[in-house]
């Protein structure tokens, strides 16, 4: 089942680009009852495996700005640092109800953030440089993924559209390397905390692997707004979910 869940994220993420932790993360929590800190390692390593295999493409069509890039791992980095840091401290059963809350409460502010982010024209670069004040932008961003895996993809996209002249292929390698960092810094510090279940996260690699492939060839054939919208609100729910979970643990 692993497998299966592995390859419908990744083709998932190739369609839509919504990041993996945002999927995997609440689905691991739900379906195959892990601990929410064991989830959001996990759902960090496997964000990671599968970006590893999207950003080089990135970069071989020069669609990374790496100035920008810069401005975003100036506050992104120590931001996932201090994510990863509160997820520990709250990594007790005493406060699993606080977590499983937080958690919840992030993804249906990502899932909706993405829902948003369908009403804009990304097509058109912004009109002024701006992207200085990215490291004040983008240290909250890497807080949040470093605590919850969630919400690089969504956050780190409307910056970049709304304060930099960059292209919208530009904005999506850019923010997907920025994404790969982070992910990397976050599960970094998740593993060496033991915040993974290995056996999930290698069978999750496994169909990642076929559908990061297959995503980047659904993506020219299916309509993405209707996906989207779908997908967006299938997470608001789950992430209800984790806030009644939450409520249920208190």
């Amino acid at each position: 089942m692993e497998i299966v869940l592995g390859f419908l994220i990744a083709v998932a993420i190739g369609i839509t680009g919504v990041g993996a932790g945002i999927i995997t993360a609440p689905v691991l929590i739900l379906f195959m009852h892990v601990t929410p800190a064991h989830a959001v390692g996990t759902a960090l390593a496997f964000g990671l495996a599968v970006k590893l295999l999207v950003v080089p493409m990135q970069l071989f069509r020069r669609q990374v700005d790496f100035r920008v890039l810069g401005y975003m791992l100036a506050g992104g980095l120590p931001g996932v640092l201090l994510g990863s840091a509160i997820l520990a401290k709250l990594n007790i059963p005493s406060r699993q109800g606080i977590l499983y809350a937080a958690l919840g409460s992030t993804i249906v502010i990502m899932a909706a953030v993405n829902l948003y982010r369908l009403w804009l024209r990304p097509s058109e670069p912004g009109r002024r440089d701006r992207s200085r004040w990215l490291p004040l932008i983008t240290f909250p961003i890497g807080a949040e993924v470093g605590f919850s895996s969630a919400g690089a993809g969504a956050m780190g996209s409307l910056a970049l559209l709304a304060i930099t002249p960059l292209t919208a292929a530009q904005v999506v390698g850019t923010d997907l390397f920025f994404g790969l960092c982070v992910a990397l810094v976050g599960s970094g510090f998740q593993l060496s905390a033991g915040n993974y279940e290995m056996a999930i996260l290698t069978k999750l690699i496994i169909g990642g692997l076929f559908g990061a492939f297959a995503g980047t060839y659904v993506a020219s054939k299916t309509p993405q707004r209707v996906f989207r919208v779908a997908l967006a609100l299938w997470l608001i729910t789950l992430g209800i979910q984790l806030c009644w979970s939450g409520v249920r643990h208190w």
